[in-house]
């Protein structure tokens, strides 16, 4: 009987983890169809966050990945590098054709993708993945995009004030904070890292610094971010900032952003055709 109720405590908390933290499968699963994709591991020797990174990246079905647009696509807390495997983004991919991106997914921890104490992690997206990437795969150095999930989702906002204009950021069920004290622990440094990277705050006070590109964003409708997220799309609504905004049945969890990477590449996908 103890051993029963040790299985089912560790069970609830693996599915609060899901459910929580935005972690998603972390390899392909057997049987996974890539749709003609060729998924490419590498690494990048970080300066900024003094380590050796795994990436992976996604070329589409018929091509090198030369001239192709580059699609930068930052995963959620608990997840890795390999997170976006899935079977529908592969197929979602396929379905854009020759439209379709490059897909580097990066590996950020649980850093939220902010320049922090353990790390300068925007920085290392900016000065490193990206032009890494962009040299490796010959991607088009003019049109690339930004996006994530829950943390992620979190860290393509807070790099889009960064001053480098992208062609697209988007947050897909993204980690929103109104005020430091309803922060999940360990996800800024302290208040002052709040600050400096409140992005609810800073869609208030300077809206124009996101107003350079097409942004999204999306959540379910049982989604405990949902305070933050109204409050930045309102923040950018009432300074004339259009934002593409979606509200689907759902949580916050692998299930709901499994059932729209359609809508998320054709975003991406329109907005890099016209960059430029």
């Amino acid at each position: 009987m103890a051993r029963r109720w040790a299985v089912a405590a560790v069970a609830a908390l693996v599915l609060a983890l899901v459910v929580l933290g935005g972690l998603l499968v972390s390899h392909v699963q057997e049987g996974t169809s890539r749709q003609g994709a060729r998924v490419v591991h590498f690494t990048i020797d970080s300066a900024h966050v003094q380590r050796t990174m795994r990436e992976t990246a996604v070329i589409p079905a018929g091509s090198d990945g030369r001239r192709r647009p580059l699609l930068v696509f930052l995963h959620g807390r608990g997840g890795d590098e390999d997170s976006g495997l899935e079977g529908e983004m592969f197929a979602a991919l396929h379905r854009l054709g020759r439209r379709a991106p490059v897909v580097v997914f990066p590996s950020g921890d649980a850093s939220y993708w902010h320049d922090r104490r353990d790390g300068r992690w925007a920085a290392y997206v900016l000065d490193e993945v990206i032009p890494l990437s962009e040299e490796r795969f010959g991607t088009d150095t003019g049109r690339v995009a930004i996006g994530g999930i829950s943390m992620g989702g979190f860290g393509a906002y807070n790099l889009a004030r960064a001053g480098r204009r992208f062609c697209a950021v988007g947050g897909h069920s993204p980690a929103l904070w109104i005020r430091a004290s309803q922060a999940v622990p360990g996800t800024f440094d302290d208040r002052p890292d709040f600050a400096r990277h409140d992005v609810v705050g800073l869609a208030r006070r300077r809206p124009r610094r996101l107003a350079r590109q097409p942004l999204w964003l999306d959540a379910g409708t049982r989604d405990p971010f949902d305070r933050g997220d109204r409050a930045f799309v309102r923040a950018l609504r009432d300074a004339h900032v259009r934002i593409t905004a979606r509200r689907w049945p759902g949580r916050h969890n692998a299930a709901y952003w499994r059932a729209h990477w359609g809508a998320y590449l054709r975003f991406y996908a329109r907005a890099l055709a016209r960059c430029g």
